[in-house]
């Protein structure tokens, strides 16, 4: 074990350099994805750790897509590289999943954090891919609640193209952990869709939605980018995009834990 943590501290110091050079991660992120994947790698060794890169590194490619048309969406969270509290919010979960596996003391138990493990991965991919692309779509996104048409950026907003992008960040994590022998493809590709169908729905209802009066316009931050203080309009105030996006993949690692430990009877 002191081996594996040596080697996976030393990798994952390696990937978060590269991160924070290539600014996809801030200082704050470079070292908040160090201890995530510190965990990953101790717990799950080779195999997990290439479950999170299949999470991590088409994010960050697809991060960099439309570049200008996502930085011109001012209205909505965080731009320019993760820092310490998204990268938590998308992996925390994650590594106490694999850390509680590698500490089960029977091989069920184990199985069913294997899968959660991968399901929160999985759902913040699903996440990640539609937020990405979704934003880039043609047609402007509708409400998940409503139906009523909301501006492109804004959280509980969903598209064809989206919805389309969240399926195939979640089979990529679902097919990385089958092929590397970690959790069920299905368990894991219906925990990744479930979280993300959570993150669209809790976006459209309990997220912070704000008002600038200056600029007369909704937006997801306080101070707006313009620098005025905004207020309420609808949501808790405490609940941001980052809680949102912890609570979706909580909800697919149970959503994947309960369904592979049903399928395994």
């Amino acid at each position: 074990m002191i081996e594996r943590l040596a080697a996976g501290a030393g990798l994952a110091a390696v990937a978060a350099a590269v991160a924070v050079r290539a600014r996809a991660l801030d200082r704050s992120g470079g070292v908040a994805a160090f201890a995530v994947g510190t965990a990953i790698w101790t717990a799950g060794d080779w195999p997990a750790a290439l479950v999170l890169f299949a999470f991590f590194v088409p994010s960050v490619a697809l991060s960099r897509v439309g570049r200008a048309r996502k930085r011109a969406l001012v209205d909505v969270g965080k731009h320019g590289a993760r820092d310490a509290r998204q990268v938590l919010a998308n992996g925390g979960i994650a590594a106490a999943c694999a850390l509680a596996g590698a500490f089960a003391s029977s091989p069920p138990p184990a199985a069913a954090f294997a899968a959660a493990f991968a399901g929160a991965l999985a759902a913040a991919s699903a996440d990640t891919w539609g937020t990405e692309i979704g934003t880039l779509a043609a047609k402007a996104p509708r409400s998940i609640l409503s139906g009523a048409e909301i501006p492109a950026g804004l959280s509980g907003g969903v598209t064809l193209t989206g919805t389309l992008a969240e399926c195939a960040g979640a089979a990529l994590v679902a097919l990385a952990a089958w092929l590397l022998h970690v959790a069920p493809f299905g368990a894991v590709l219906a925990g990744g869709i479930a979280g993300a169908l959570l993150d669209s729905i809790l976006g459209a209802s309990l997220q912070e939605l704000r008002w600038c009066p200056v600029c007369a316009r909704t937006c997801e931050t306080d101070p707006h980018v313009c620098g005025t203080a905004t207020t309420l309009r609808r949501g808790l105030g405490w609940f941001g995009n980052d809680a949102v996006n912890f609570a979706a993949t909580f909800g697919g690692a149970l959503a994947a834990c309960a369904i592979a430990l049903v399928t395994s009877r």
